[in-house]
């Protein structure tokens, strides 16, 4: 594959053409989740519905981790296509996948294991234990897999190719909604059923993804000796990655609080929130894919030297990611029950999920901006940064501000929706004062 250059041209049309297809695999993706929550929702109860829904969070928790930590391989990557060194891009090709080789086996086991107690600590209602088990357990042996998919499609974005991962996801998509009414429509396997759709799904995905890879010849030059672990390059990689996938697992963990607040108020409450997350995961499309394309397009141009065009970037990207909040908001605050009747006929989830979704949309604009940041910060390896402006939010405002809504407004769930934009905000005041700092000092990093 030839790796693409992003240094030069229109910025805002350089920042479309690539975010496209990260929108596009985004939205596959989403819809990937969907389908599980979908289906299950037209052929069971709210129990089998709400298992899905806890079960999909904690899957999507450790995707967006490995996601971030990838993120370290997306920039060192990028920096060294920038810079022309392809013997440094496939060292980093090489290392990244024997790392997360090695962390997708060792994460497999302990999650197995840990299971019942996953279960336990999502103060999942007592309705939907059995089928979370049965969820997990078939989504956690599939971990090598997601994995796969993940660090391949960091690799490419981080060659300037967006477009591959897109393929390789649409692929998985496809067969996920097929399987889905395979296992649980025609077979009755509930919640197993779900799991399956999505492990096997992934598997085929990977498969498919290897074969187009050495079919094409897509990495040039890579070799066996590109696979030794190196010192330098691991570091580097987890240098970036490392604070990312953190940060992002906090955030996860926040959510998860949330969720648990939710579920210790009942069915409804639980299947109302599992369905409001799996819809502002679709309106999160543009906001990821910005955060995406900012990391990859300003390693580049790192790389090679173009930091202004670094900053051209960042500032297009949060224009694109606030306009797109704040029409998705508007919108919502007339179509949350219309949205989450689409994945329920009990009127009581319906009516709580409105209530949640017109608080928590907003969070499309603020969580915008900071994604941005976030993503301008990772290429300059300041994920750090990251780390810290989203660990004060959670701190700060997330997780306490839910905490006072679940326990004094207990007939509504819209206080609790807004406690993610106020944390986001927060959030965006700290990502400006650092990017503020980093002008000021822009000769450490040039």
């Amino acid at each position: 594959m030839k790796n693409r250059d992003l240094t030069t041209g229109s910025v805002f049309q350089t920042i479309l053409s690539f975010s496209m297809p990260y929108l596009l695999s985004y939205f596959l993706q989403t819809l990937y989740g969907m389908a599980d929550l979908f289906i299950i929702g037209q052929y069971c109860g709210v129990e089998s519905t709400t298992a899905v829904s806890i079960g999909s969070q904690v899957m999507h928790m450790l995707t967006v981790m490995i996601v971030g930590l990838a993120m370290g391989s997306t920039v060192m990557i990028g920096r060294a296509a920038g810079a022309k060194e392809k013997q440094k891009v496939n060292l980093a090709v090489g290392n990244t996948v024997v790392l997360f080789l090695f962390l997708s086996v060792v994460c497999t086991v302990l999650l197995l294991m840990a299971v019942h107690a996953i279960a336990a600590v999502m103060a999942t209602p007592e309705e939907a234990v059995e089928g979370l088990i049965r969820y997990l357990m078939i989504c956690f042996i599939g971990i090598p897999f997601i994995t796969a998919y993940n660090i391949i499609s960091s690799i490419f974005r981080g060659m300037g190719d967006s477009k591959s991962p897109m393929y390789f996801i649409a692929v998985a998509c496809a067969f996920n909604i097929v399987l889905d009414y395979l296992f649980i429509g025609m077979m009755g396997l509930g919640t197993a059923g779900a799991a399956l759709g999505t492990t096997l799904s992934q598997t085929i995905s990977v498969l498919v993804s290897f074969i187009v890879i050495r079919k094409r010849k897509m990495i040039p030059g890579l070799c066996g000796a590109d696979f030794r672990p190196r010192k330098a390059v691991l570091g580097n990689i987890l240098k970036v990655g490392v604070p990312v996938a953190v940060q992002d697992g906090f955030i996860q963990i926040a959510f998860i609080v949330i969720t648990v607040f939710a579920n210790r108020r009942g069915l409804n409450d639980a299947a109302a929130v599992g369905i409001v997350e799996k819809l502002i995961g679709i309106l999160f499309l543009i906001p990821s894919s910005m955060l995406s394309a900012v990391s990859a397009l300003s390693a580049q141009n790192i790389g090679a030297g173009r930091h202004d065009r670094a900053r051209d970037t960042l500032k297009y990207a949060a224009m694109i990611a606030v306009s797109f909040g704040l029409i998705a908001s508007v919108i919502m605050q007339f179509a949350a029950e219309g949205a989450v009747g689409l994945f329920a006929d009990d009127q009581e989830v319906i009516l709580l999920g409105g209530q949640y979704m017109r608080g928590y949309v907003w969070d499309c604009i603020f969580a915008g901006v900071h994604f941005c940041f976030s993503g301008y910060f990772c290429a300059y390896g300041l994920s750090m940064i990251s780390f810290v402006h989203n660990s004060i939010s959670i701190v700060c405002a997330r997780i306490p501000l839910a905490y006072i809504a679940a326990r004094y407004f207990t007939e509504s769930l819209l206080p609790m929706g807004v406690a993610a934009p106020a944390g986001s905000l927060l959030s965006v005041v700290v990502c400006i004062a650092a990017f503020v700092w980093m002008r000021r000092h822009m000769e450490r990093f040039t």
